[in-house]
């Protein structure tokens, strides 16, 4: 009987599996072709895709080449389904076409006699398509956002190891590397402080990228905050896999007790591991599985902050400090886009930005799982769906 051949399973891409090979190679076509899909944008103006898009799912679909759905099913992401869920209640109608009846995330709303074709998330009719251009690009936001004094990270992007070693040695250490292109914190590496571990990282990222972020490590937590026409709607804090320390309990004993949470069932939130990743973050930090931290001690036990890895979400968008929230609308501004979600690593969002020398935006997202503020593990959700909803068809508001 012949022997079925298992998948690899990449730990650096944790929860989140891609094929290194076609995400690599669908990277480098992307930037390659750049400047020849910007000249036919011009010919093509991506609003034409407004009307040219329906015409296209209606030939794909007679030609059996694809099928369209009326209702979410068990293959779509919880950022669909939340957005589905709300435009059902609202009384907008939603299709969802599947190219070969596998794709997703390809949709087509109609309110009251408007129409709108999308790709993931819907945006207004108006808006700028310029700052989708290097919205998702590391490296450009950062180059942006500093013309604006928006606080990043120092660094910068590289193609090879040497060129990783150079910049390497014109931070302060502790740097982290990771894809300039990508998200969910496949491939990156933090807490680098020598050569070796640089090099390591920087080819670990160049796996899947053909360009790596290298900058210096900001010190708090990944936060995320999402902006919708321009205003801020709601923020997280994204946590690595973490326990809470009672001065009685070892690290392992308080993994088990963690992973008796009912909101643990590897649907939404997924168990903790005490795995490698793990426990080389308990040594960076002089600890162990046989550790017992202090009561209300947080000891993480790993850096990616991917729920598929154990990772949380507590919500923090009744703490946010007025200038935390100015920033986010100045991103805005600056994007001039109706959607985005920034990801910014901060000690405390309840204190200033001014006020946190070791803070700063690290990336913005054109797509944002508006879903994490839907299912937050710690504090109140917030409908973002809502809010988007809001914005696409103002008619449809419940409230």
């Amino acid at each position: 009987m012949r022997e079925t051949k298992k998948k690899k399973y990449c730990a650096d891409c944790g929860g989140a599996q891609v094929n290194h090979g076609m995400v690599y190679f669908s990277l480098w076509l992307s930037e390659t072709i750049e400047p020849w899909t910007k000249w036919m944008d011009n010919i093509i103006p991506e609003r034409k895709l407004e009307w040219i898009g329906p015409i296209l799912v209606k030939v794909l679909t007679f030609l059996h080449l694809g099928n369209v759905t009326t209702a979410p099913n068990e293959k779509d992401s919880y950022r669909a389904k939340v957005l589905w869920e709300e435009a059902i209640r609202r009384g907008i109608d939603m299709k969802e076409f599947h190219l070969f009846g596998i794709g997703n995330d390809i949709f087509i709303s109609r309110f009251k006699g408007e129409m709108r074709f999308f790709d993931v998330l819907p945006r207004t009719k108006d808006y700028d398509p310029r700052g989708l251009e290097w919205m998702d690009n590391k490296n450009e936001m950062k180059k942006h956002f500093q013309k604006e004094g928006i606080k990043v990270a120092a660094g910068g992007i590289v193609n090879s190891e040497k060129k990783a070693l150079k910049l390497f040695k014109t931070l302060n250490a502790p740097v982290i590397a990771k894809p300039n292109l990508g998200s969910r914190s496949r491939h990156t590496t933090t807490h680098i402080s020598t050569e070796e571990e640089m090099k390591r990282a920087y080819h670990l990222a160049h796996q899947l990228a053909p360009w790596v972020m290298i900058e210096e490590e900001l010190e708090g937590y990944v936060h995320r905050g999402t902006v919708i026409g321009g205003k801020f709607i709601a923020a997280l804090r994204r946590e690595p896999a973490y326990v809470i320390g009672d001065g009685v309990h070892n690290v392992k004993d308080l993994i088990e007790i963690e992973n008796k949470n009912p909101l643990r069932d590897n649907k939404m939130f997924h168990q903790l591991a005490l795995d490698e990743e793990a426990r080389k973050e308990l040594k960076h930090w002089g600890k162990d599985e046989n550790t017992i931290p202090k009561d209300k001690e947080i000891v993480t036990l790993g850096q990616k902050t991917s729920r598929a890895v154990g990772g949380g979400i507590t919500d923090v968008t009744d703490k946010m400090h007025k200038d935390n929230i100015e920033m986010l609308e100045k991103i805005g501004k600056v994007l001039n886009d109706p959607l985005i979600g920034v990801d910014f690593i901060m000690k405390d969002v309840s204190v200033s930005w001014k006020d946190q020398p070791k803070c700063g935006v690290i990336e913005c997202n054109s797509a944002p799982f508006i879903d994490l503020h839907h299912f937050p593990l710690v504090g109140k959700p917030h409908n973002v769906a809502a809010a988007l909803w809001d914005i696409i068809y103002p008619e449809s508001k419940t409230h």
